[in-house]
């Protein structure tokens, strides 16, 4: 029987070759995490709506009540701005309405100290009808008026579909 055996050259891969590869792996994983960031921090901004949802029901009740909406946190009977915290918040403030929820504490990097504002939009001199709510840069629904300034100022990509508009 001849000789099948390889020459050693032949039997594995030499350093200089793994590091290549692992050179090209790492170059991949570095492009493909941006894909991976997007969804973790809308989710992100999805998991902070029960604190948001406490001062959107102090805001309509005011507009339910009275059809004037609140001009601060102190008239819409919420605690002060920096007390209003969150996992991913670190305040929400009531502005003419509007709410302002600006993103800290555990949240990722990229928006980190970002606005993001919930306006009212309102039928006015109708206060029995409910407030609608637009996120960030929603469009305002027909036949309504928004209320309020938008602060928003996280990246479109960053924004749940509901905040993004057209």
């Amino acid at each position: 029987m001849p000789n099948l055996r390889l020459p050693a050259r032949a039997a594995g891969f030499t350093l200089i070759e793994i590091v290549v590869v692992l050179a090209v792996v790492a170059i991949l994983a570095t492009l493909a995490l941006p894909s991976f960031q997007g969804p973790y921090v809308r989710q992100q901004v999805v998991d902070s709506a029960a604190l948001i949802n406490v001062a959107k029901t102090a805001v309509s009740g005011r507009w339910s009540a009275s059809g004037t909406l609140p001009a601060d946190n102190d008239e819409a009977a919420l605690p002060p701005a920096d007390k209003l915290v969150g996992s991913y918040v670190t305040s929400v403030t009531v502005e003419a309405g509007a709410l302002h929820v600006v993103f800290g504490n555990q949240v990722n990097g990229v928006i980190k100290g970002k606005t993001l504002s919930f306006r009212p939009a309102v039928v006015d001199s109708a206060p029995v009808v409910p407030i609608a709510w637009v996120c960030g840069h929603a469009a305002t629904p027909e036949k309504m008026s928004v209320k309020g300034a938008n602060r928003t100022d996280i990246e479109a990509k960053y924004l749940p579909l509901n905040c993004r508009g057209s």
